[in-house]
């Protein structure tokens, strides 16, 4: 059974640095794109950053580009990122979610697997 699991959300200042993990189990995804996307209360979910099987080409939303890094570690099945410089507009539920070998990167529908989801607030 595959299970993506998040962990590190939290509340945090504006200004302020999170890091999101998200271990996969049940099989191994070092050949699959893996991806952020996040869900604001009354929003659509939206992509925020995706990184290729290999990590070496990541892609990322307009709105956290040069704050947001990606990276992943196919030997752990992990997928993180590293979220800097957060502001109020970042706060959502962050998920995190692997790929199918085909579609868009940025659209949700490419997505087979999604992990629960973990909690970003971020207050002034």
């Amino acid at each position: 059974q595959v299970q993506l699991v998040e962990s590190g959300g939290g509340m945090v200042q504006t200004g302020g640095s999170l890091r999101l993990y998200c271990e996969a189990s049940g099989r191994t995804f070092s050949s699959h794109r893996m991806a952020w996307f996040r869900q604001a209360p009354g929003k659509e979910r939206e992509f925020v950053a995706g990184v290729d099987w290999s990590g070496r080409n990541t892609y990322y939303a307009d709105s956290v580009k040069g704050r947001f890094t990606i990276d992943r570690a196919n030997a752990k099945n992990t997928v993180s990122l590293q979220m800097n410089a957060l502001n109020p507009d970042d706060t959502a539920v962050y998920y995190c979610a692997v790929a199918n070998q085909w579609g868009s990167l940025y659209n949700k529908g490419t997505y087979p697997y999604w992990g629960q989801g973990t909690q970003v607030t971020v207050y002034s």
